[in-house]
């Protein structure tokens, strides 16, 4: 028999929700194989009675039924077995269970003695506004693209949308260090043109280039972004890893803001019985690595999101985290500017609307489309 050492745990837990999908007996062999699966992975029955019984191994506290079928269980953990880190916390949240059917986190709640290890955003909502000196409305952000286009071009485009008055302006997802793109010739060249349309127009447009890489070259890349101007960085969160992304909130020489895109991260969120629910993922999971701003898939938009998972991503955004500061949600994908009242009823003033190809589409003039978009928000 195994299991007697004294492993000096605090006694502080942290709670998941997980919704479970099946009869109440599926639910109870899903919830005996996620408290095992994901702390020990050992035979329960050959432990002896002591703290890796009692304290390591996950404890069910809860079981509600939602409806048929549906059931969501709350399991609780010891802060210690996270390694205070955003890898072995996922790893404990849903590391070898995801290989499951039938399992989905809906949500998490972390005691300040697990939180405290973690930084989380440098700026979140207040520090953005504050760069930004957008104090009360709606921020809008832009994407350069099409993939293909010179960077003098991307670079021009970057010009008209800023001095039309748009707040934010990323590479789009896809441009980052691309034989005909290469990412140190074209971040100057766009950062340069933002910084000329500010001084005309007396605004803080920030630029926000693609980071995302090889990993020996993410620090790199920030830093060289940083050294040119950039007021911050966009990273492909899924791609590089989330403590990518903690690793560079945590610079201090960099000390700008960072924007995570949901590209790849599709398969953690789309099903709507496995993986983690938007209010987790693109709120909670972003918050914890660092994120500043977390863009979802809005709805309306050609990926067919639902409203409801749209303002469960914002509420994630923004719900009690301990010391965790709450962060702009992004609202990407469809948006027009016919669907903007639609926007406005649907979310509150801390938000970021993420207009692409729709201002594009609204007019050959880009300088007037941004105005058009910014005189949305301030009638």
């Amino acid at each position: 028999m195994l299991g007697n050492q004294k492993l000096q745990l605090s006694g502080e837990r942290f709670a998941v929700v997980y919704s479970l999908f099946g009869t109440r007996s599926d639910i109870e062999q899903l919830s005996a194989a996620i408290i095992i699966e994901d702390t020990i992975e050992f035979p329960y029955e050959l432990l002896s009675e002591g703290e890796i019984k009692e304290e390591i191994v996950g404890r069910i506290e809860e079981t509600k039924q939602i409806a048929e079928n549906h059931f969501q269980v709350t399991i609780s953990y010891a802060i210690e077995i996270t390694a205070f880190t955003i890898a072995q916390f996922l790893n404990v949240v849903l590391g070898n269970i995801s290989l499951m059917p039938n399992i989905r986190v809906e949500r998490f709640d972390l005691p300040a003695a697990l939180t405290k290890y973690f930084s989380g955003p440098r700026f979140g909502r207040s520090g953005v506004r504050k760069l930004l000196g957008v104090p009360k409305r709606p921020l809008l952000c832009t994407a350069l693209k099409p993939m293909g286009l010179t960077n003098k071009e991307l670079a021009e485009m970057g010009y008209q949308v800023a001095k039309g008055g748009i707040d934010l302006i990323k590479d789009d997802h896809g441009i980052s260090n691309l034989p005909f793109s290469k990412f140190k010739e074209r971040v100057p060249l766009i950062q340069e043109a933002i910084a000329k349309a500010n001084a005309e127009t007396g605004r803080k447009c920030i630029y926000l280039p693609n980071v995302t890489g090889r990993a020996d070259e993410l620090r790199e890349n920030a830093h060289f972004a940083k050294q040119t101007g950039c007021g911050g960085l966009m990273v492909l969160a899924a791609h590089t890893g989330l403590d990518a992304v903690r690793m560079l909130a945590e610079d201090d020489s960099l000390d700008i803001p960072i924007m995570t895109h949901p590209s790849f991260s599709g398969s953690f969120v789309v099903c709507p019985t496995a993986g983690f629910s938007p209010f987790a993922w693109y709120g909670q999971v972003a918050r914890l690595a660092g994120s500043d701003m977390s863009i979802f898939v809005n709805f309306g938009s050609r990926f067919s999101n639902p409203r409801e998972d749209c303002i469960a991503a914002v509420a994630g955004t923004a719900i009690h985290m301990k010391n965790i500061k709450s962060i702009f949600p992004v609202a990407g994908g469809g948006l027009t500017m016919n669907n903007i009242p639609e926007m406005k009823q649907t979310y509150d003033n801390d938000m970021v609307y993420l207009m692409g190809g729709g201002l594009h589409k609204a007019g050959p003039d880009l300088i007037e489309n941004s105005r058009r978009f910014l005189e949305l928000f301030e009638e």
